[in-house]
């Protein structure tokens, strides 16, 4: 039986759950493996739903949430990295290339493939001998690579981002928080001291802002759209756990969060989306108090069986889930009744409580 070193194999790093919705990161990598022995990982948080979806929880490496350079850098001793992708445009592809290549050192052999785009270019090192093979296997425009503008500029106590691809009408999301709808294709976000104050080419969501922890602009995932443009029909792996866990405006946590528990309780009307969604694939039930102020960052979306959404008056949603959460807190029982769960917070809402709605 022969034994595959690193170096001997090539690494792929799979950003986004596009590409594997379309169906191309698989034939990427049946075709990648007919010659030569690989490792797949992901690269980035949403792509772990799309895997499920495809049954390829096996084959790909779901089990922690990496940035793209951090995927990259972590399979660095193979003999080449190629960063499978399918971006919005040409335009948003070689940006997110340049971001990538950035943060990664260059002894590092990076090919940069996206479906999208469709093109394939060399970012770091030698890989010209593999471009040439995707370039002809996947019909790819060949690309050279030119490092593009660094979206991120510091200026003193200032932190401004540009964020590319931009269409107007698309939801600006910052660490999964909306904070701004873009009136442009130029949008740029300005922060200091680790808060957003200025959003430009865009009308700023207020409400997103004030929930907005510090943050390092030039480090956050910031998007512009959903955060799922494509779909296919969704897999549950089901599962049995215990306890009961809360997340507050962080959905895209929801797998490491949750890992373990048998019931989430979510905040915001996005979080409860996303993260019902994100939990649905593991069987888990969530309890959302929401109030019916969703941006539609996660498209058509489902939750597990049991679940429940506790409307309460606008703005209030915030409110209650603190409340709520020193409650939880406070329990000794680790593995709550979810119908008293359920009839505790709709309690503790009190005159702020609309509806309780099964999901």
């Amino acid at each position: 039986m022969t034994t595959w070193r690193p170096a001997d194999k090539v690494g792929v790093v799979i950003h986004g759950p596009e590409v594997l919705d379309s169906g191309e990161a698989l034939a990427f990598l049946d075709w990648l493996e007919g010659f030569l022995p690989a490792i797949a990982v992901l690269g980035g948080t949403m792509g772990r739903v799309a895997a499920i979806d495809a049954a390829l929880e096996g084959r790909i490496d779901i089990s922690s949430p990496r940035t793209p350079s951090q995927s990259v850098r972590d399979l660095g001793g193979c003999r080449a990295v190629v960063l499978l992708n399918r971006a919005k445009t040409l335009e948003t592809g070689l940006a997110f290339a340049s971001l990538v290549a950035r943060r990664v050192s260059p002894g590092v052999n990076l090919l940069h493939v996206d479906f999208g785009g469709r093109f394939v270019s060399p970012l770091l090192g030698q890989t010209e001998w593999l471009c040439r093979k995707v370039e002809e296997r996947f019909s790819l425009q060949h690309i050279s690579f030119v490092p593009s503008r660094d979206l991120v500029a510091r200026e003193g106590g200032l932190v401004r981002r540009g964020i590319s691809g931009v269409l107007p009408g698309e939801k600006i999301s910052v660490n999964g928080t909306v904070v701004a709808t873009a009136c442009s294709s130029q949008v740029e976000i300005v922060a200091r001291d680790g808060r957003i104050i200025e959003i430009r080419g865009a009308e700023v969501k207020d409400h997103g802002l004030e929930k907005l922890p510090l943050v390092d602009l030039g480090r956050a995932i910031v998007r512009s759209g959903q955060i799922r443009r494509t779909s296919a029909p969704p897999r549950s792996l089901g599962g049995q756990g215990r306890g009961v866990v809360i997340i507050d405006h962080a959905a895209e946590e929801a797998f490491e969060r949750a890992r373990g528990a048998g019931l989430v309780i979510t905040v915001g009307d996005d979080t409860t989306a996303i993260a019902g969604d994100v939990l649905y694939r593991l069987g888990i039930p969530v309890i959302g108090i929401v109030d019916g102020d969703i941006d539609g960052l996660a498209g058509i979306t489902r939750a597990a069986r049991g679940s429940v959404r506790i409307r309460v008056l606008p703005g209030h949603d915030d409110l209650v889930g603190r409340e709520v959460k020193d409650l939880i807190d406070d329990l000794a029982n680790d593995d709550p009744d979810p119908d008293e769960l359920v009839s505790m917070i709709s309690k503790a809402a009190g005159h702020r409580l609309i509806s309780v709605e099964r999901i």
